[in-house]
Formats: structure tokens, sequence, C-alpha cells
């Protein structure tokens, strides 16, 4: 009794180890994540690096030269379109302008004293007083009498402009720079370095640069590089200390040509600057958002690269199948936009690609779930019968 005993143990024994191993088999069988493709609208941006300019930067030069006597703005300052910036020493435009001024009145007492000597000829002509060569000769007065005044005009508006010259003003609102000079610095129009530079900053400029081929996809894509600018979304600006400018732009400039050296070509997008936050000469990113309607979206992690090609795996019949497929170079990091080799409702291995062989099972967590709970009923099922049998 004692020997029939040890031998229905040791079956059982023998039964629960058999019954254990595909457990610990499919316990450690590689489990996979898959989906299935779907449709889905996608935003991405792509950065290019910029250069910031206000939308009017002007260098002032002075246009007479002299001594400055007089600065009349703090560097940094708000400076009005017509302000006083800089006053040139003007006593010596002053003595010119005075001296112009005599000049044209003398010049006018000549031309009325010449008026008169020709009325007095005409008139002694008429009575035979006075030759045919008198005449003309008081004539030819008073032409070089008009000759004269009109010189003396015209070296009177000269000599005013010239005195105006000694007061230099800014011709835009704007932003001034910094100043390289100081009163007592001997200045002329042929100064290499600008007495200041004022930037209109109300709006500034942000210049960068695009491949060409991706120019020529925008325009595919709108129909014509007037209607890519037109219709192009707005864009927005990341600043230099990584934060995101608070207002959006639009791209409203495109060079005609392209760089013969860089390849690329230029752009130009318009920023509104209420706040002067922005400034002339600095740096940024511009970001172009692309809006994309009912694409096949998956995640970076169900690709890998093959000789700079993208593949997934397929899932068929249980079983990996490589499958090559086209995707945007532009993208969010994360995810691809894929234009060819997938359709909606194909299946594909959604992560660690890279990991997965070609034919490889694949079972997911659903799969060995069900196996799991297959073996689980025909454990409880034999475990029944033994006792029955017993």
């Amino acid at each position: 009794m004692k020997r029939v005993s040890f031998i229905i143990l040791a079956g059982l024994m023998l039964l629960a180890s058999c019954k254990e191993a595909p457990k610990q088999q499919a316990s450690r069988e590689r489990v996979y994540k898959t989906m299935v493709v779907e449709a889905a609208d996608r935003t991405l941006t792509t950065g290019y690096a910029a250069t910031i300019s206000g939308c009017q930067t002007v260098e002032i030069r002075p246009q007479v030269s002299g001594m400055i006597t007089d600065i009349l703005i703090n560097e940094g300052d708000l400076v009005a379109k017509g302000q006083v910036l800089f006053v040139i020493d003007q006593t010596p435009y002053k003595a010119a302008y005075e001296i112009a001024q005599a000049n044209v009145k003398s010049a006018e007492a000549s031309l009325s004293t010449a008026q008169l000597i020709l009325d007095s000829n005409k008139e002694l002509f008429d009575q035979g007083v006075v030759s045919e060569f008198d005449l003309m000769t008081s004539r030819n007065d008073l032409v070089e009498a008009e000759a004269r005044l009109a010189l003396a005009r015209a070296e009177e508006i000269n000599a005013t402009n010239n005195l105006s010259y000694t007061e230099v003003r800014s011709p835009v609102n704007g932003v001034a720079s910094m100043i390289p000079y100081r009163v007592g610095a001997l200045v002329s129009s042929a100064i290499a370095t600008p007495l200041v530079t004022v930037s209109d900053d109300s709006e500034v400029y942000a210049y960068f640069s695009m491949a060409e081929n991706t120019m020529l996809d925008l325009i595919q894509a709108y129909g014509s590089l007037k209607e890519a600018i037109r219709l192009m979304p707005e864009v927005e600006l990341i600043m230099s200390n990584g934060k995101t400018y608070g207002r959006k732009g639009r791209i409203n400039a495109v060079s005609g040509t392209i760089s013969a050296t860089t390849g690329a070509v230029s752009l130009r997008a318009t920023f509104p600057n209420g706040g002067r936050l922005l400034r002339d000469g600095g740096s940024g990113k511009v970001v172009i958002p692309q809006v994309m309607k009912n694409s096949i979206v998956i995640p970076q992690a169900a690709t890998y690269e093959l000789q700079e090609k993208v593949f997934v795996y397929k899932v068929i019949d249980g079983k990996a199948v490589s499958a090559g497929i086209e995707v945007l170079p532009q993208n969010n990091g994360v995810e691809y936009i894929v234009v060819g080799g997938l359709e909606v409702g194909d299946v594909i291995v959604a992560e660690g690609a890279g990991l997965v062989r070609e034919g490889a099972v694949i079972k997911t967590e659903a799969d060995l779930a069900a196996e799991k709970a297959a073996a689980e009923q025909a454990e409880v099922k034999s475990e029944s019968e033994t006792v029955a049998a017993e």
C-alpha cells in the first residue's frame, strides 16, 4: 500500500513539473508592443537660425565738418524723427550765411541799377541820343546782374543748408545706439564710424535661410511663391535665451535669388515689437509650423534605419515582416509622418524595432495573457481528472 501511494505521489509531482515548464517558458518569451496604424492630424515645426534687425536702421553721419559742441541725447534713448541729436560748431557757418545774405542784397541792388540804366537807354535811343551799341550793352549788363543775383541766392541756399546741417537730426523714430564721440571731437562727412545709429524697432525683421529643396516643396504645395507667402501660417520666434517670444510674426519677403555658396534662399519674417523686447543685432530662431491633415503617424521607436532608409516591422500572420517606408524629414523628435509604405489598418511593432528579427514570432501581452488563461484552465481540468481517478 505504501508503495502504491509513493508511486501516485511521484506521478503527481512529475505532472506538476511538466505543467510548470510551459509556464516558465512562456514567462521567458519576449513581449512586443504593437499598434494599429491610424490617420491623425499633426503640426510639425521646423526651426531656422535668424538674425534680428530693426525695420529701419540708419547710421547718422554729419553732412558738414566741424567740432561737436553739444550732444543732446543719451545712449539708448528713444528719439523722434526730426529731433536734434548733435550740434556742430555753428560759428563759421553763421558767418558764411551772413556773407551770402549780403551778397544777395548787393546783387539785388546791381540788378535794380542795371534795369534803370536799360530803361534810360531805351528812351535815349528812341530820341537818337545813344547808339544801338549802348542799348545792347545795357541789356547785357541787366542779364549779367540777373545771373549774379541767381548765383548769390544759390549760395545763400547753400549757406542756409550748411548752417542747418550743424544741427544733426534723426531721420527716423527709433532707439539710439552707443555714441563713440564726445564734445570737442572733430568730425566730417567722411568719418568711418557714424555719430550714432538709430534703429526703428517698433517692428523687427528676422532674417533666416531655407534650403532650396524645402522652398521648392513649399512652392509646389501652395502653387506659387506668392501664394506660399500669403497662405503660410504665422511663425514663432525663439529668443536667444531659449524662451518663445510672446507675439507671432509673418513671413513677408523671400529673396529672388539662391546663394551660390550655400544653396539657400533668404527669407524675412516681421514681428511686432511694441514692448521693445527685441533689439537690432539680436539673434534667435524662427519656427515655422506645418499642419498635416489625416496623416499616418507612427512613433520613431517603431522604426529602424538601414543604409539611410527607414524600416518598420509589420505583423503578418503573427510574424515580423520588415517593410521600407518613406517619412517626412520634418518631425517632432518623437514621431514620424509616413508618406509611403504603410496604410491605415496595418499592424506594426510599436517599440524596440531595432531588436526584432525578420520572421520572429510576435506575441503581445494579450497573446500571453490568453495563453496563461488557457494553461490555467488546462491545469485545473487535469487536477480535477486526477482527483476523480483517485
